[in-house]
């Protein structure tokens, strides 16, 4: 079986003492893991409101979930609209929200569906069967291809590729980048599929996607390669200083950010499931602490939200603070 390794040494923190210690944080209460009531969402009667515009603009679904439309084209990222990332449907965390913004089968047609990596939260079974009737392209690193092949996709519809790839797709160029994280859904597949982050240049407009990642070198090298971008959505949350190696820390987000060369940052991977020990909403706090004093202009759109791309003012609303505070 492949297997695949980062481009430096990484310590997933699974050590007896870090797990001993994961395991005594996984038997206590955590109150604020979660929101004690419903989060504001931006919801669509219909998806006609999600119809291409002229100009560039990225809708966030909750965790790394994101529609980018693009000079005409949409594209949707690691599309998890399930209720729980999880092999089964009954055990593991649940989604923070009852409902969704838009249901996957009503969302408008897509011209391509793209992958980070292969993990539960990112790649979901559920959301893909829904999802394949609206476009005839995947995009997916290594070795994710054979997993949707047995989910119902046709083999033609799917390409896959490795870090360096760079092709041209429907106008637009994307390239296969580097992450620092690892893969597998069981006990015996890890590292057996590719993890990556995503370049998506069009003619006017550049965009960054993170996927899961813990800081290294490899966001200078992306930044020296393909940057400036006008946005990054950079992973920010599920983060513990015991696995730091394959999530980044918020501020590591803001500083990944200015290596790549972003302009404005939407921090993604939280505000949908617990999966560390945080605070649902620290991630927001932490990050939007480090953009200001980083002169980062950072956008925190609610769940649902559509954010227009090189906007003159992007406005800032905490809107995962409590009306107490």
């Amino acid at each position: 079986m492949t297997k695949y390794e980062n481009q430096i040494p990484t310590s997933a923190g699974m050590d007896i003492k870090s797990l001993t210690s994961i395991l005594r944080d996984s038997m206590r209460r955590h109150a604020e893991r979660r929101p004690s009531e419903n989060i504001p969402m931006k919801r669509y009667q219909t998806a006609s409101v999600l119809e291409a515009s002229d100009q560039p603009q990225v809708t966030w679904f909750g965790h790394s979930a994101f529609l980018l439309e693009i000079e005409g084209h949409r594209l949707l990222f690691d599309p998890m609209f399930g209720d729980r990332p999880s092999p089964v449907s009954w055990a593991g965390t649940k989604r923070f929200s009852k409902e969704l913004p838009v249901q996957p089968e009503e969302l408008p047609d897509l011209h391509a569906i793209v992958i980070s990596h292969d993990h539960y939260d990112h790649l979901d079974v559920s959301s893909i069967r829904k999802l394949k009737h609206k476009t005839n392209r995947f995009i997916v690193p290594l070795g994710v291809r054979k997993r949707l092949i047995q989910w119902g996709i046709p083999a033609a519809q799917i390409t896959e590729h490795r870090w360096g790839d760079e092709f041209s797709f429907a106008g637009l160029t994307l390239a296969c980048t580097p992450a620092r994280h690892f893969s597998g859904r069981g006990l015996l597949d890890r590292n057996s599929t590719l993890w990556c982050s995503w370049v998506i240049a069009g003619r006017e407009t550049k965009v960054f996607f993170s996927g899961d990642s813990g800081y290294g070198p490899h966001f200078k090298e992306i930044g020296s390669r393909y940057g400036p971008f006008d946005l990054t959505l950079m992973e920010c949350g599920q983060y513990d200083e015991r696995w730091s190696n394959i999530h980044m820390m918020p501020e590591e987000t803001v500083q990944a950010h200015l290596d790549v060369g972003g302009y404005a940052l939407i921090p993604i991977h939280w505000g949908a499931f617990t999966l560390a020990y945080h605070a649902w909403n620290e991630p927001a706090e932490r990050v939007t602490r480090a953009a200001r004093t980083m002169n980062v202009p950072v956008i925190t759109p609610m769940i649902g939200e559509t954010v227009k791309l090189k906007d003159e003012e992007y406005t800032f609303r905490p809107w995962w603070r409590s009306e107490k505070e």
